[in-house]
């Protein structure tokens, strides 16, 4: 394997981690209407919790459903 091919490995890698970052952060501040933790009600926090649930729930469906069209 030479370089270039390491390097391109490497940075596709990180990038594929920081773009995943990105979709949990935005995924949990959609969950909580775009309010603080601290400003939100017990009502609010619960239906954070379950469209969190929610959303991991379809990642793990498209997550196999990727392996399945192999």
């Amino acid at each position: 394997m030479n370089a270039q091919r390491l390097i391109t490995m490497i940075i596709n890698t990180v990038t594929r981690r920081l773009i995943n970052l990105g979709i949990n952060k935005g995924i949990d501040l959609a969950s909580r209407k775009g309010k603080p933790r601290d400003q939100m009600t017990a009502e609010d926090r619960k239906q954070a919790k379950n469209a969190r649930e929610i959303a991991k729930r379809a990642r793990q469906a498209a997550k196999i459903t990727r392996r399945l069209g192999r």
